[in-house]
């Protein structure tokens, strides 16, 4: 069930589940608070007694013993302080940590359909600053709530304890005081709100321009990024001036209202009735507590805007975490698949677009053979990759692995049978051999590390390296040329040895000479394995089982190769068009 994320009590009640596991620390910190706003309560009660005894009775052994008791006050105070500080400080780094992990794992496990719909910035800015802010609220906020409420509490019970008539003022203006925290804390939320739209538009500008530099430089887009980037952060900045200005009204606001109720405490006190009633002590230690509040009351206003902001930033990341992991209904595990593929009228749309991208679609790859995609760019060739190892969920038709729908798989299990290639490669800033063998859950020898990294032909180009196969490639492999990272990406998949491939432009990247290498290579490899591979160059599918020629999500040609130009139709005009018209 998912919790209602507008209620800043449930969103807050949400949070301390995190602190659950560390509810001894929380305790202590908690206590620790209390502490030191009840050691300062003391200290302001102790002036009645210092005034009216040591000072106007000449009290001097009183006296001798206060320097005293000041000093070991003080010594506790910090030791609270210490205790609270520290215990907060590690709940909350704990707390934040387990939000971020949380939320770290959840992203991943999310359906590709949400990755297309939101920015890498947006999820990243959620990652990093929604988290912090999140902290701010738990230690910060909760610091400033506790202590600083506990101190307010103290110095209104002196305040009773000398006088309930003079203190009973404070009452009155507490009513007033709770409707405009109650009215800011609306703002506040609202505010922080737009304030981490904001700083993900930030994260994501950056993001793009980090990732589009070499475009920029190429197309002399400085100019653009500049202006783009100014905007989204002059934006931050007015929405980051209005916070603080909410803040400094509603700060000022309350501080006005309290000094009235301190000028009318001094003004009763004034009366001859009161002077009869109090000793210079006890006024004393009543106007003091009325003055130190003025403090607390400041710290709770200016806080509060801490903690809505904290409390947006989470409803911020409870709003990702309550998004639907991938669906993995599917019961049935299987060690190794025979390979039988069949799409049985298929048809597909992404989720939130109306265009259909497939229409219909059926064919069957029988074990060990290799089918051919090809089409226009558009015609849904890349969309039926991504359909069988179930990055998207088919709603018409089904999809037959061995002759069961492939939902009935368990993800993990079903994506074992399918090492994919794709032609947009993703490397980790790891070594070459770290990133070939990632994801394997057994070690790899290095023999056999080295048999697959030359027929991939990545030792052509390792062993000039510094450190050969354990160099380190960079951010997604920015050290080394596309086709360097393409032939890496087939070393990776050829070591996973599943008996289904899927070739997604796999040798796009590679000069003639590499690309001959490394097709001569996986012509011996795909032997005995189903593949299916998607090409815009048609000579590296000449020797398929089956091409099957798409055109806007449809089958409109099926064949091999020579029967295919035999028809004179779409796939021998797609041929000639790139071997021209002698060929």
């Amino acid at each position: 069930m998912v919790e209602n994320i507008t209620n800043p009590v449930v969103i807050y009640k949400r949070l301390l589940r995190y602190a659950k596991p560390y509810r001894a620390g929380f305790i202590a910190a908690i206590l620790g608070m209390i502490g030191y706003a009840l050691v300062d309560a003391t200290f302001i009660s102790m002036i009645q007694p210092f005034i009216d005894h040591g000072i106007q009775d000449k009290d001097t052994e009183f006296l001798k013993y206060a320097p005293l008791v000041v000093i070991l006050m003080f010594i506790l105070r910090g030791i609270c302080h210490f205790i609270a500080t520290y215990c907060i400080s590690w709940v909350g780094g704990h707390i934040v940590k387990d939000i971020r992990q949380h939320l770290f794992s959840h992203i991943m496990r999310l359906p590709v359909s949400f990755h297309d719909q939101h920015s890498t910035g947006e999820l990243i800015s959620k990652i990093t600053y929604d988290a912090e802010q999140v902290k701010q609220s738990l230690t910060k906020a909760l610091i400033v709530l506790v202590r600083e409420g506990a101190f307010i509490i103290g110095l209104i019970a002196v305040m009773f304890y000398h006088s309930w008539q003079l203190s009973l003022i404070f009452f009155l203006i507490a009513p007033l005081i709770a409707i405009i925290v109650r009215f800011v804390s609306k703002r506040f939320r609202q505010l922080s709100k737009h304030i981490q739209h904001a700083m993900g538009g930030v994260t994501t500008s950056s993001e793009q321009m980090l990732n589009g530099h070499k475009v920029i430089l190429s197309f002399g887009g400085q100019a653009l990024e500049d202006k783009r980037f100014a905007d989204i952060n002059n934006n931050t900045r007015t929405q980051g001036i209005k916070m603080d200005s909410a803040q400094a009204i509603s700060s000022g606001i309350i501080q006005l209202i309290a000094s009235f109720a301190l000028a009318f405490v001094i003004y009763l006190s004034s009366s001859p009735e009161m002077l009869n009633q109090l000793s210079a002590g006890s006024f004393s230690a009543i106007v003091t507590s009325m003055v130190v509040l003025l403090k607390p009351l400041k710290q709770l206003t200016t806080v509060n805007s801490d903690f809505q902001r904290g409390i947006a930033a989470a409803a911020s990341v409870f709003s990702i975490l309550d998004q639907l992991p991938e669906q993995d209904s599917g019961t049935l595990e299987v060690a190794q698949v025979q390979g039988e593929i069949r799409f049985e009228q298929v048809s597909f749309q992404y989720p939130g677009h109306q265009q259909q991208v497939l229409d219909n679609i059926s064919f069957v790859v029988h074990p060990g053979q290799t089918v051919a995609l090809v089409g226009r760019s558009g015609s849904g060739k890349t969309t039926i990759s991504s359909l069988l190892p179930r990055f998207y969920q088919v709603e018409q038709g089904q999809i037959l692995l061995d002759g069961q729908d492939i939902r009935q798989y368990k993800l993990a299990s079903l994506r074992a049978q399918i090492a994919v290639v794709s032609q947009h490669v993703t490397l980790f800033n790891e070594s070459i051999a770290n990133n070939i063998c990632y994801g394997m859950t057994q070690p790899v020898s290095d023999a056999h590390l080295l048999d697959v990294a030359e027929k991939a032909h990545v030792l052509e180009f390792a062993t000039k390296l510094p450190d050969g196969l354990n160099t380190i490639v960079g951010e997604n492999g920015v050290s080394l040329s596309g086709g360097q990272r393409q032939r890496i990406a087939i070393a990776r998949a050829l070591l996973r040895q599943a008996p289904i491939l899927i070739l997604d432009e796999a040798t796009s990247a590679l000069d003639t000479e590499s690309e001959r290498k490394i097709q001569a290579a996986l012509n011996e490899l795909l032997k005995g394995r189903t593949s299916l591979v998607i090409a815009h160059r048609l000579s590296t599918i000449e020797n398929a089982d089956s091409i099957i020629v798409m055109d806007q999500g449809r089958i409109v040609e099926q064949g091999d190769h020579h029967t295919l130009l035999a028809q004179n139709g779409a796939y021998a005009q797609l041929y000639k068009l790139q071997f021209g018209e002698q060929q």
